[in-house]
């Protein structure tokens, strides 16, 4: 349904000109049907007519574009977004790509549209390209720019489209990416790191019988209490240090050499329920078993460094050796049988 249309070949944008109603009111044909432009493209919805636009996707601050008398079976969409790096961009890509394919899909032209025409509208169309063309950031941003010269989106959405990337043109929420990225988020949405979100903690595993499939258990070393799942881990590569971060520390970081086997000796993870009263209102402390008090790691979110040098921020660690892996297997139904 998200296919390209028209004579594009292979995952390459084809150079249009836009047509001389879409040129007034700074529209530009980056596709068959598929026009990216600023606020003044929307100021006069005749203009939209003359153009054959029926979808009117608005990503901005607040809604610029409202449906008038006359223009009925004008589909419209407004995602509230500011042009700042640290907006959260990633969230609402399905929908936006969704809106973009259905619309070409019915034969319609569709407009996506910010203030300037240069950041917030040019992220969700390079976002579009992407999925439907499977390409890389990196080749559909630099499609766009050849036809759009001017098209700069910030810093903080080039980020959001990698991991956009990375997740395979689909934002899954279950997936250690988007949880670290959630997590990120959260400290700059949160400074005070009071009344977080519940959606971010883990359930305490002791509130549930079983977890997903071959999901693993794992017990504080101590006293056996169930701490996480397997699920809640946020696995990572192995790094080189924090470098973008060393204007925190006050010493110098370690670094991993090329080719180091180093082992992770911890695991990081999503924070869980029963860290909540922890970590409320505090940057970074110890993380106790919340039965027996033992040392499982500790927490900070500016970040902490792993053994094998990569820096992780937001950073929830509990060392290895604190802690049991239990694999369950499924016996004659709900009943579980440990390994």
């Amino acid at each position: 349904m998200l296919e390209a249309q028209g004579s594009s070949h292979g995952g390459e944008v084809r150079k249009s000109s836009a047509s001389p109603a879409s040129s007034a009111r700074h529209m530009l044909e980056v596709r068959p049907g598929l026009f990216l432009g600023g606020a003044a493209a929307v100021a006069e919805p005749n203009h939209l007519r003359k153009a054959g636009i029926t979808a009117v996707l608005t990503v901005d601050s607040e809604p610029g574009f409202q449906a008038r008398a006359g223009f009925e079976g004008l589909r419209s969409l407004f995602v509230p977004a500011q042009d700042k790096p640290e907006t959260d961009l990633l969230s609402h890509l399905d929908h936006c790509v969704a809106f973009i394919g259905q619309a070409r899909a019915e034969g319609r032209a569709v407009l996506v549209h910010c203030h300037a025409g240069v950041s917030r509208s040019v992220a969700v169309v390079t976002a579009f390209l992407m999925k439907t063309d499977q390409l890389t950031f990196e080749k559909a941003y630099e499609n766009l720019q050849t036809i759009k010269p001017e098209a700069k989106m910030n810093e903080g959405f080039e980020w959001q489209l990698k991991l956009y990337q990375a997740m395979g043109y689909e934002v899954d929420t279950s997936s250690a990416i988007y949880k670290q990225y959630r997590l990120q988020k959260v400290t700059e949405k949160y400074p005070e790191l009071q009344n977080l979100p519940q959606e971010l903690f883990a359930v305490d595993p002791t509130t549930i019988s079983q977890g997903l499939k071959n999901d693993i258990l794992y017990r504080c070393r101590k006293c056996r209490r169930s701490l996480f799942r397997s699920s809640s881990i946020l696995d990572h590569n192995e790094g080189s240090g924090p470098i973008a971060f060393a204007h925190k520390r006050t010493a110098p970081s370690f670094m991993v050499t090329t080719g180091s086997q180093a082992q992770c000796t911890s695991y990081f993870i999503e924070p869980v329920q029963w860290m909540e009263s922890t970590l409320l209102g505090v940057m970074d402390g110890q993380l106790l078993c919340p039965k027996c008090s033992a040392k499982l790691g500790s927490f900070n979110w500016y970040g902490e460094q792993c053994s094998c040098g990569r820096w992780i921020t937001p950073a929830f660690q509990i060392h290895k050796n604190r802690v049991d892996e239990i694999k369950m297997l499924p016996v004659l139904g709900s009943q579980k049988k440990k390994l």
